[in-house]
Formats: structure tokens, C-alpha cells, sequence
């Protein structure tokens, strides 16, 4: 039943006195139909409310989801309740273009809307007023805030020297390695390396020329180390690299690999090529290793060997004595 002619009229006359209001107003029949369009919308859209009555809503504003939405008044019409849209689930309902000086960057107009039932004089919901908010300025403000709280949180896990994860995020990943080890078993390899003679390196061309080496070797690591693995600095001049689902001889082929790429390449720094070295020991990951430390500590035991037999070597740890 169709509302009566006086109740439109009333309806109307408050429309009329909202018309000028920040804010869209939209009435639409159980045909989807518009019955009345506000000063908001016909500046937003560039549509008059004479050339969009009784048209349909989804058939004038294609990007609306039809099924979505005859769901979503369905739901108004049948349980004469209120329904709402925010920003964070679906953008906007109508796609407008955003003018707010504020938040200029922003490509469309961001929008709340609110469902409200229309109920004739025997109690049937015939119309839906629907209510949009331009909420642009408090979604743009707030995707900044996410942005920022995800680019700190991305510098707070950073080495910023080398742009690979500091020792603290690496060994939170290396604890996750080790317990998820501990459930499935499922086989892992830690290696550890450092830069041969790196004292020797700062004593005789001065600090930034070992940063600049310390840089150019995590670049090499981020080369030659797969999507899967997960790479740190772990102090100085030493890093470490997790492997998962790898096996020693797998493991020992990456590491043969990036010792190569690091022995035949040269570092340009301050007008002048420096070349140098790295050693390597490799742990997997077994019965024997009690913790996320201990497994730190058979990896450093094999660079040790590595060291100890003359450099430029890869090593792997052995509980053998």
C-alpha cells in the first residue's frame, strides 16, 4: 500500500526543509525506484532530482552491487529495523567524485549510509530513506594512520643499514621456526655467516667503507637467498639466514652459492675496489637441539670451524666430537 497522499505531503515538507543539508537524501520505493533526491545528491552526482524520479537507483548507479543492495533494503522493508553501510566494508554506494580540500588526494567520496524504514499509516514499511555521509576526511585520516602504524612497525623489525630484519624480529622468526619444527618436524636449516677480516677492513679504509661493505653483502643475501628465507643481520658484521624446508645439502649449495657471488665480486667505495671474503657454518635443525638458542649456537660453531680452517669456506655442525 502506497502512502497516503497528506503523509507524502508531510513527507515532503520535511524533505524540503532537509534539502539544503550536508548530507544525501534518498527515497526509494519497494521497486527500487527514487521518490526523492536532495540538493546533496543532484551536486554530488550532476543528475537533477527531476531526471532521476522513478528511475532505479542500480540501473542509474551501476557500480552499486544489485544483488547487494536488493538484499540490504529486502532486509529493511521485512524487518522494519534500520540498516547500515560504513566505509570500511564497502567504500561508498554511489561512486562521487571527492572535492574536499582536506583530503584532496582521495579518488572518490567515502561514504556511511544509513537504512531507514518508511511506514504508512497501517504500519507498512512502503519507503526507504536512505541517509549518505560524506565521511571522506575521517577515512583518508584514518588509512594515514594505518599506514603510518604499518610502516613504523615495519622499521621497528628493520636493520637500517642493511635493510634486512635486525636480530631482534630475526630471532622472534627463528623462535616461530624452532615451535613450528617442534609440531610438524618438518626439516630446517640455520645459517650463519660474517665478513672475513672485517677489523682489517675498518682499520685500513675507515668505517663507511665497511658500511659500505657490511651493505653490499646483504644486497648479495637478498640476491641469492629465496622468497621463503628469512634473512637478518644479526650484529656487526655477521648475519644469519633461516631456511626453511631445506635440507644440509640444499643448504650447503645456497650458502656455496653466495660465498661464490661474494668472492667474485668488489665493492666501490670512496673512488676505490675492495674485495673480501665469508665464512659460513650451516646447523639443521634436529633431535639433538634442544631451543631456538641452541640451534643459534651449532650454527655459530660451525662458522667458528669455518673460521678456524682458514676462511672463505662453508662448514657444517656435526654433534660429532
Amino acid at each position: 500500500m502506497a502512502l497516503e497522499q497528506h503523509q507524502i505531503d508531510k513527507l515532503y515538507s520535511l524533505m524540503e526543509i532537509l534539502r539544503n543539508i550536508d548530507v544525501g537524501l534518498v527515497v526509494i520505493d519497494k521497486e527500487l525506484k527514487i521518490q526523492f533526491w536532495n540538493d546533496f545528491m543532484e551536486n554530488h552526482s550532476g543528475s537533477a532530482s527531476a531526471e532521476v524520479k522513478h528511475q532505479v537507483i542500480t540501473d542509474l548507479f551501476t557500480d552499486i552491487p544489485t544483488d547487494w543492495f536488493r538484499k540490504k533494503v529486502d532486509s529493511v522493508f521485512l524487518l522494519q529495523n534500520k540498516a547500515f553501510m560504513i566505509w570500511e566494508q564497502r567504500p561508498y554506494l554511489f561512486r562521487f567524485d571527492n572535492y574536499r580540500p582536506v583530503t584532496g588526494g582521495a579518488e572518490f567520496m567515502y561514504q556511511n549510509v544509513t537504512f531507514i524504514p518508511l511506514f504508512a499509516a497501517d504500519g507498512e514499511v512502503t519507503h526507504i530513506c536512505m541517509i549518505v555521509y560524506d565521511v571522506t576526511d575521517t577515512a583518508v585520516h584514518k588509512q594515514g594512520l594505518q599506514k603510518a602504524n604499518q610502516e613504523l612497525a615495519v622499521l621497528s623489525q628493520t636493520d637500517g643499514l642493511t635493510q634486512l630484519y635486525n636480530r631482534a624480529h630475526w630471532e622472534d622468526c627463528l623462535e616461530r621456526e624452532y615451535k613450528r619444527w617442534q609440531r610438524v618436524r618438518q626439516r630446517a636449516c640455520l645459517l650463519m655467516l660474517d665478513i672475513d677480516h672485517f677489523k682489517s677492513i675498518n682499520d685500513n679504509y675507515g668505517h663507511p667503507v665497511g658500511d659500505d661493505v657490511i651493505r653490499h653483502l646483504a644486497q648479495l643475501i637478498q640476491h641469492n637467498a629465496r622468497e621463503i628465507d628469512v634473512s637478518g643481520r644479526y650484529g656487526g658484521e655477521e648475519f644469519a639466514i633461516i631456511l626453511g624446508d631445506t635440507s644440509l645439502q640444499d643448504a650447503a649449495q645456497l650458502a656455496e652459492r653466495l660465498r661464490k657471488a661474494v668472492e667474485a665480486s668488489a665493492v666501490r667505495s670512496d673512488g676505490q675496489s675492495l674485495k673480501y671474503t665469508i665464512s659460513l657454518g650451516i646447523a639443521a635443525l634436529d633431535m639433538g637441539v634442544q631451543s631456538s638458542q641452541e640451534w643459534i649456537a651449532c650454527a655459530d660453531k660451525a662458522l667458528y670451524a669455518s673460521k678456524e680452517n682458514g676462511r672463505n669456506r662453508v662448514s657444517l655442525y656435526s654433534a660429532e666430537p
